[in-house]
């Protein structure tokens, strides 16, 4: 679809970008209740800042939740019939593993053993753990150096943006309809959509959030948090016979007590669990913070109704027990929205297609920001970046996914421009 120099030039900004922006440390940080929640996060939107105008677009602006946005007038004029389309990626990086000091590490020509890590001789990457790993014999992969995360997830997406738009600006005769960009902080932690501006948004949209080359996804996780605080009462272990509430311990058996093959080390594809973010306290007071997913709501209505069965129990079984459970609702499977709207799915599928690639629909197990972006007014697929392993310290990106990914974005723009007929509204 692209001639060699167009796909040479995508290969090469995106790489270039990507291996800058990982090293900006934008590690979120899920207690500090600001907005954005790391001061670092602005250090990279500063920069974007900079590329984006760089670039020659239009109202780009940091503001001060740490988000960024711009826009691109369409090309040709638009007649007004095609709607303004956002491409999205967040900044921060998962606080799962360190990401302060990252050193990527570009591992040439690979030739499908094992991948070695400099910092930590005992991580391997292997095409067992990573089976996406077989298909890219001879291309060029990229890692950290073995103490860190990568960043891929979601600075391949910032970088494959980015190189698309600098396809744009160089190759004058490669047609889109009107951009409009935005950079979000906080994803990692549920907040990348908190106090972003619709207004400053298209029509509709896409994340470029997803990992293998190929994948379209248009389904996601319906999503609850539980927090559950035991209150009891501490007495003196000698003399505790019949009289201490040991909220610690009961705790642990409570969770312990969670069906054990609805947790994640037990499920996989359409299956949903509990998941224990964390566990803390002492005798007298003690907290579990868990995670509820599924495709399904009515199946995770049917886990908290579970949990609060167990709690009545617990207050019955040790007498004098204080138990509260907060349940948030997270986000939604924004399948329910994007059914709605199947040119835009299908323009999406009909991009990775003219690229060269299989379309893999795979529904995500997890969220983006383009979940709770659809239930906001502007229904938004979620397109791989050609990531792998991501939050862990074997995250892993090829050059060949990032450029993929950009010739996906540019053929889709395409496909936009050049479509007036009004099917998608």
């Amino acid at each position: 679809m692209f001639t060699t120099e167009i796909q040479d030039f995508m290969r090469q900004e995106a790489k270039r970008r990507f291996l800058t922006y990982v090293q900006i440390d934008t590690t979120s940080d899920p207690m500090s209740g600001k907005h954005p929640s790391s001061e670092n996060q602005l250090d990279l939107g500063r920069l974007l800042v900079t590329e984006l105008e760089d670039l020659g677009l239009q109202d780009v602006d940091l503001d001060q939740h740490g988000f960024v946005y711009a826009m691109l007038p369409a090309r040709p004029a638009s007649s007004g019939e095609v709607p303004a389309i956002t491409f999205c990626a967040h900044m921060d990086t998962s606080s799962s593993e360190p990401g302060k000091d990252i050193v990527p590490v570009v591992h040439e020509n690979y030739d499908g053993g094992d991948i070695l890590y400099d910092k930590n001789e005992a991580l391997r990457l292997t095409p067992q753990i990573s089976p996406e790993l077989s298909g890219l014999i001879g291309q060029n992969i990229i890692t950290a150096s073995g103490d860190t995360l990568l960043g891929a997830d979601d600075k391949a997406g910032i970088a494959e943006i980015t190189a698309a738009l600098a396809t744009f600006k160089k190759f004058k005769e490669l047609a889109h309809p009107e951009l409009r960009i935005v950079f979000t902080p906080d994803e990692e932690i549920g907040e990348g959509t908190t106090n972003i501006d619709m207004n400053r948004l298209g029509k509709f949209g896409y994340t470029m959030d997803g990992g293998e080359m190929g994948e379209l996804e248009i389904e996601c996780f319906d999503a609850f948090e539980a927090v559950i605080t035991f209150n009891g009462r501490n007495i003196h272990p000698g003399y505790a016979k019949n009289k201490m509430i040991n909220a610690g311990a009961i705790a642990a058996r409570y969770f312990a007590d969670l069906p054990e093959h609805e947790t994640p080390e037990h499920t996989e594809n359409r299956e949903g669990f509990f998941h224990l973010l964390d566990i803390s306290g002492d005798e007298t007071r003690a907290t579990l913070k868990l995670i509820i997913r599924d495709f399904e709501r009515k199946n995770n209505e049917r886990r908290i109704e579970l949990l609060e069965r167990m709690a009545d129990t617990y207050r019955l079984r040790y007498e004098g027990l204080g138990m509260d459970i907060e349940i948030k609702d997270q986000y939604n499977n924004m399948f329910e929205i994007l059914d709605q709207y199947p040119d835009v799915v299908e323009k999406a599928g009909a991009a990775i297609a003219s690229v060269g690639l299989d379309v893999l629909r795979k529904p995500i197990r997890g969220g983006t920001d383009g979940a709770r972006l659809s239930f906001m007014g502007m229904p938004t697929p979620n397109i791989f970046t050609g990531s792998a392993l991501v939050h862990s310290k074997t995250e892993w990106v090829s050059e060949l996914g990032l450029q993929k990914a950009t010739e996906v974005i540019v053929a889709l723009c395409g496909l936009w421009a050049n479509d007036t007929n009004g099917k998608h509204t």
